[in-house]
């Protein structure tokens, strides 16, 4: 079982309430943002990012049961089939996302590196298929919540009131837990970063390479690389990295909770990577960010309201090969 410092459930409280509180708003608002863009013309990358939005959704509409749990003292209070349930769905977004991600960077590199080629799958159609096979391959992996919780389950009540949620593990449990989680760092995480890593650093070669494509691009596109790793990196890395530790060690790493919490932050930090994607999405999204203001009658009139002659703006010099990067 894991083994909390004393209030840590203000820690895990905290966390919880700050990702729900900025990661909510931000997403509802790029869900809002691409639903407009479909209304207007669907590019592949959307596709890729709409799924993102809705794993992030997911993990933040059940983000309150676990700001319960913290609550309660990390003590399970609430109905027992609703801890799996959250329990699979904070995971499966967790590697959701970096598969997600990884696919992004795959679509950004090949359309600045094969423009010609890249227009013949341009098709949204094309990227639906992807999306289908990442979420079965992410949820079912992740389904190992169930397997350990209900088919391997400890012989003791599960619903106890005093019963901590997915914290305390069989030697039975562990065996199978174990290698399954080693599995999914090694496919679900390492090799979506060697993909994003490698496509991002050509994708960043070609663009500075390029002097017709104008500096707001290019920072774009920079902002977009730098933003991705990072949240490889910070949000991501340590909790991977407690599976391989976990593997070799034989049991769960103690600290392997904290550094779920980083991992929790990715649903603040998915909107920015949004941001960054494209210069019509910035456009799209202060539409519906000034939309969402108005409404909520708070100082909508700072906004910018939409002028035709943004495109334009944001778009700068238009070339055959660096158009790809505008959606």
């Amino acid at each position: 079982m894991y083994e909390y410092f004393p209030g840590a459930e203000n820690l895990f409280l905290t966390v919880y309430i700050l990702t729900f509180v900025t990661g909510l708003p931000m997403n509802i608002v790029a869900l809002c943002t691409f639903i407009a863009k479909f209304r207007q013309k669907v590019v592949p990358v959307d596709i890729l990012l709409l799924n993102l939005t809705v794993s992030d959704l997911l993990l933040l509409f059940f983000l309150p049961f676990r700001m319960m749990e913290a609550a309660s003292g990390m003590r399970w209070n609430m109905p027992y089939f609703l801890c799996p349930l959250s329990g699979f769905l904070y995971f499966s977004s967790i590697y959701l996302t970096t598969m997600f991600l990884s696919a992004v960077s795959v679509e950004r590199y090949f359309a600045v590196a094969y423009p010609l080629k890249y227009k013949l799958f341009r098709k949204p159609v094309y990227f639906v298929v992807p999306s289908i096979f990442i979420w079965v391959i992410a949820t079912t992996h992740c389904s190992i919540v169930y397997i350990v919780q209900y088919n391997l389950k400890v012989n003791k009540t599960n619903n106890s009131s005093t019963e901590r949620c997915y914290s305390k593990f069989s030697e039975k449990q562990l065996s199978v837990l174990l290698p399954v989680r080693l599995e999914m760092c090694l496919v679900l995480f390492f090799v979506p970063l060697v993909i994003t890593t490698f496509c991002y650093c050509r994708f960043v070669q070609i663009i500075t390479a390029q002097p017709f494509i104008n500096k707001e691009r290019k920072k774009r596109a920079i902002g977009l690389v730098v933003t991705t790793l990072l949240n490889f990196i910070i949000c991501f890395l340590p909790y991977n990295i407690s599976h391989i530790i976990g593997f070799l060690q034989g049991d769960s790493p103690p600290w392997r909770v904290y550094a779920l919490l980083l991992s929790t932050f990715n649903a603040s930090v998915d909107p920015v990577v949004f941001y960054f994607s494209s210069s019509s999405f910035q456009k799209n999204f202060r539409i519906c960010l000034a939309q969402v203001m108005q409404k909520l009658h708070l100082g909508c009139c700072s906004l910018h309201t939409y002028h035709p002659n943004w495109e334009s703006e944001s778009m700068g010099v238009k070339t055959k090969n660096a158009s790809v990067l505008v959606n």
